[in-house]
C-alpha cells in the first residue's frame, strides 16, 4: 500500500497522512490515548522513531480507526493478529519479533483472528481526497462528544449550527456563511477572513487562514498552518502549504510545505468525461482511477508559479518547481524544474536551501535527519529524472 500513495509516503509513513480532520495516526491515538511510535521504511526511520517496548501492538497505519475495530485490537494476546481477507489489521508482538516485522518474516507463526466487522482503509493515492468527506463526519463525531462550540461572532450567517464546531481562539470575521450541512469543524487559532463562503462537511485545522472571499465546497480539508483562497472543493492540504490568491483547486491532495502561485488553476474533468488515469511511480505507468474526478498529486516541498494549470490527474513529486503558461506534463517528477517547454534536474543542495528557507518563515527547520532522508529520497527518484527531465 506504501508504493500505491506516492509521493506522500516518500516523505511519511502511511500514518501520518492526514484524510478528514485528524492524520490516521491522531486517529489512532484518539483511541488508545496514548502516542505511538512508527514501524517503516528504513529511510525514514530516524525521523520516525520506533519506540518499541517488552509488548508491542501494532496497527496497520492505512485503516481507518473507529471503536469497533479498536475492542477488537484490545482482545488481542500476544503473538495473535487481527486479520480480514487477508490484510493484518493489528499484531501484538514481543520485542523479539519486531526486527522481523518489515519483512513480515517472524519466524514464529501468529494466530490469526479474523474481524467481520466494517472496514476502510487508504489503499490509493485518489482514495485520500475520496474518503475525505465522510472521514470528517467520522472526525467531527469523535472530537466533538459532548462539547460545546465556541460562540459564533456577530456578522456571521450559519445554517444548521448544530453541525459546526468552533475551537478556542479560532476568528471568524463578518460577511461570512456557514452552511453546516455536513459538519464543520474550525480549529484552534484558525482564522476566516471577510465574506469567505464554506460548506460542509469541511475541516478547517488550528492556525489555518482562509483569505478574503474564497469558497471552500465539501470535502474539503485545510490542514494545520495552511493559507487557502480562491475557489476549492474536495481537496486535502496536509499541512503549512499555501493556495493563498484566486484559481481553482478540486478533488486534488497538497502535502506539505508546498506553495501554489497566484491564479494557479486546476483541471479536475476531462472534456469527454471519461474516467482519468494518473502516473504510478512505483510501477512506471498511467494508472486507472476509474473517478470522473480527480486533479492535481503534489508532494511535499513542491511549487508552482503564477498562472500554473495542471491537468486531469496530475502528479507532482517531492520538491519539484512548476512554472509556465501551458499545461505540464501530468507526471512531474521528484527534484526536477520545469513545465510544458521541458524539466530540468534540481539540485539537491538547491532544494534543501529552500526547504529550509520556507521552514524557518514558520520557525521550524529541517534537521540532520531529515535532511539525510530527502538526500535518500534524491537518489531513489534518480531514475524518474534520467527518463522525464533534461529533454
Amino acid at each position: 500500500t506504501r508504493y500505491s500513495l506516492l509521493p506522500f509516503t516518500h516523505t511519511r509513513p502511511i500514518a501520518d497522512i492526514r484524510c478528514g480532520i485528524m492524520t490516521m495516526r491522531e486517529r489512532w491515538e484518539h483511541f488508545t490515548k496514548q502516542p505511538t511510535g512508527t514501524l517503516t521504511a528504513p529511510y525514514m526511520q530516524e525521523v520516525f522513531p520506533l519506540n518499541g517496548g517488552n509488548d508491542n501492538l501494532f496497527i496497520n497505519g492505512s485503516i481507518f480507526a473507529t471503536a469497533d475495530i479498536y475492542a477488537a485490537i484490545q482482545q488481542l494476546e500476544p503473538m495473535q493478529q487481527l486479520v480480514q481477507d487477508g490484510t493484518i489489521i493489528a499484531a501484538r508482538v514481543s520485542d523479539a519479533e519486531i526486527q522481523f516485522l518489515p519483512k513480515l518474516h517472524i519466524p514464529v507463526t501468529l494466530k490469526e483472528v479474523n474481524y467481520e466487522g466494517q472496514l476502510r482503509k487508504l489503499q490509493n493515492i485518489w482514495d485520500i481526497f475520496s474518503l475525505n468527506e465522510q472521514a470528517i463526519v467520522a472526525d467531527f463525531a469523535l472530537l466533538t462528544a459532548g462539547r460545546t462550540s465556541q460562540p459564533v461572532p456577530e456578522g456571521v450567517t450559519v445554517r444548521h449550527k448544530e453541525n459546526l464546531l468552533i475551537e478556542e481562539g479560532a476568528v471568524i470575521n463578518a460577511g461570512c456563511i456557514i452552511n453546516a450541512e455536513g459538519p464543520v469543524y474550525i480549529g484552534k487559532e484558525a482564522e476566516i477572513l471577510e465574506g469567505v463562503l464554506m460548506r460542509g462537511p469541511l475541516a478547517l485545522c488550528e492556525h489555518a487562514v482562509v483569505k478574503m472571499g474564497a469558497k471552500l465546497y465539501k470535502g474539503t480539508t485545510i490542514g494545520p498552518g495552511c493559507k487557502v483562497g480562491g475557489e476549492i472543493s474536495n481537496v486535502v492540504f496536509f499541512a503549512n502549504s499555501n493556495k493563498a490568491h484566486d484559481g481553482y483547486l478540486g478533488n486534488s491532495v497538497i502535502g506539505e510545505w508546498c506553495n501554489l502561485g497566484a491564479d494557479t488553476n486546476c483541471s479536475n474533468l476531462k472534456n469527454n468525461y471519461d474516467t482519468i488515469k494518473i502516473w504510478d511511480e512505483y510501477n512506471f505507468k498511467s494508472v486507472q482511477t476509474g473517478l470522473t474526478f480527480c486533479g492535481l498529486m503534489m508532494g511535499d516541498h513542491s511549487k508552482c508559479g503564477i498562472n500554473t494549470m495542471f491537468n486531469t490527474g496530475t502528479l507532482v513529486g517531492v520538491s519539484a518547481n512548476v512554472y509556465g503558461g501551458s499545461f505540464p506534463e501530468k507526471f512531474i517528477p521528484s527534484f526536477t524544474w520545469g513545465g510544458s517547454e521541458g524539466l530540468t534536474g534540481y539540485r539537491l543542495e538547491r532544494a534543501l536551501e529552500t526547504a529550509n528557507r520556507m521552514m524557518q518563515r514558520r520557525g521550524k527547520t529541517l534537521s540532520a535527519a531529515e535532511t539525510k532522508m530527502y538526500t535518500d529520497i534524491y537518489e531513489r527518484t534518480r531514475e524518474q529524472r534520467d527518463m522525464f527531465a533534461n529533454k
